[in-house]
């Protein structure tokens, strides 16, 4: 692992004052992902894995066309809370969410028919046969960003469909509408980063944008800063290659966490949750430092 010990040198570049806030296109997200799992998995010794996620990804990206039509958030709830400084979307509503539970059961009864090791089996079908309560504690851990070491697989299907609902309901927003809540938090739903990632695209060049690990929002953030406590002291960049890695930990010293950082500027392919997982390596060199992740992505639960 190299460890680059100096602020990253890369300067804020691009449009004077950066969009606060990418909302999610469902299908083109999902279709992406999905096609980076299966790209990422040709080369991977995790390749079983990432074959698997990629036919999730396509399945996410199928039942975002085909379920019915989310319901937009009412206007006073946005009103209120942007007047609050706070994400539109309550993410403690969303466990008795109609919507949301019609989605988990139309993903784990469509997912029977795709590929998976026999773990992955009597975990979807676990999922199915879960009752009431069962159910609401899956839904309550992902979405409080948590998931107990002992019982990743069956979050993984929960997770899915979560963000299916999420990323639909977030699609329904204005961008324009949102209003910052805090660093590391997402504007649209309250959660946790993933990653986040140097954007390569024209008009926002080497600007950070952060990606929720929910509902899959993308908002900027300040550079050399950590997204977990905020600080800019002590602020350092590892990796399992060069210092010119494409894929980098932005370790804080402060609060001794660390979330991985992409540069979508040096390969646009990069992918905030597919290249997560695509990473572990980095992961599994970081487990033996003194630092603990701070991103969330239930695709690494148990890793």
């Amino acid at each position: 692992m190299t460890d680059n010990l100096q602020p990253d040198p890369s300067m804020i570049g691009g449009v004077p004052q950066a969009p606060l806030a990418f909302l999610p296109d469902p299908v083109k997200l999902f279709q992406t992902r999905a096609k980076r799992f299966a790209f990422l998995a040709e080369t991977s010794e995790l390749a079983p894995y990432l074959r698997f996620l990629a036919d999730m990804s396509r399945l996410q990206a199928r039942l975002a066309v085909t379920l019915p039509p989310v319901a937009p958030l009412p206007d006073a709830r946005r009103d209120q809370a942007r007047a609050a400084n706070m994400p539109p979307i309550d993410r403690r509503a969303m466990l008795h969410d109609a919507a949301l539970a019609d989605t988990l059961a139309a993903l784990t009864e469509a997912a029977l028919e795709l590929e998976m090791p026999d773990e992955a089996r009597l975990a979807l079908n676990a999922v199915r046969a879960a009752d009431d309560a069962d159910r609401q504690w899956l839904l309550e851990n992902i979405l409080s960003d948590t998931i107990p070491e002992d019982s990743p697989a069956p979050h993984l299907f929960v997770a899915c469909a979560v963000q299916v609902h999420m990323a639909r309901l977030a699609a329904t927003l204005d961008a324009e509408r949102l209003v910052p809540v805090g660093v590391g938090t997402c504007p649209t739903c309250g959660g946790r980063p993933v990653t986040s990632s140097v954007m390569g695209a024209q008009g926002i060049e080497n600007i950070r944008y952060a990606t929720c690990a929910c509902c899959n929002t993308q908002w900027n953030e300040v550079r050399v800063k950590c997204l977990c406590c905020g600080s800019t002291r002590g602020m350092t960049y590892r990796s399992a290659e060069t210092t010119d890695a494409t894929v980098k930990a932005e370790v804080c010293k402060e609060c001794k966490s660390w979330v991985k950082i992409f540069y979508q500027v040096r390969n646009a392919s990069l992918e905030p949750v597919a290249d997560d997982v695509g990473s572990l390596g980095l992961d599994i060199l970081m487990k033996e430092t003194e630092f603990r992740k701070g991103g969330f992505n239930p695709f690494l639960a148990g890793y």
